[in-house]
């Protein structure tokens, strides 16, 4: 089953600010929902461990993420993929664009495609969606918070 998400969400601090803050491995790693585990490999490859309730699947996923197109401070591509044992498996990609706005923010915007399949494909589309993007959510507002802090 695939899946499209788009947004946009306006960072208190410059881009060079924010740029940095997306490719710091600790900052992530308290961003994301349910991260338990986020390793920098090298400058392009992280690895990770995350867990995530969808209804009424637990899944622990274990996986792999690559950066590519990199554009210091501008955006990147990002793409990976999990699995997560019976529950089954998750893979995508999103381009993440930033741009100057008013005051000396910053505004992030993201496209994102995934795909999942397995046990997780049983849940349907639309409660594998509003997780997905409950789950967005709760990410920028926390990586929001995160750039505020400095």
């Amino acid at each position: 089953m695939a899946m499209t998400m788009n947004g946009e969400v306006t960072l208190p601090a410059g881009k060079e600010v924010v740029w940095a803050k997306l490719n710091d491995a600790a900052v992530l790693k308290a961003c994301i929902p349910g991260c338990e585990q986020l390793g920098k490999d090298d400058d392009t490859h992280f690895s990770a461990v995350v867990k995530v309730k969808l209804g009424p699947v637990k899944a622990t996923f274990k996986g792999k993420v690559e950066l590519s197109e990199l554009d210091p401070p501008n955006g990147y591509r990002i793409a990976g993929e999990g699995e997560g044992g019976i529950a089954g498996f998750a893979k995508g990609g999103a381009r993440v664009a930033l741009s100057d706005a008013e005051g000396g923010q910053t505004l992030l915007r993201y496209e994102v495609e995934a795909q999942v399949g397995g046990k997780l494909m049983q849940l349907g589309s639309r409660l594998i969606n509003s997780v997905s993007k409950k789950l967005a959510d709760e990410f920028f507002a926390n990586f929001a918070k995160a750039v505020a802090e400095g």
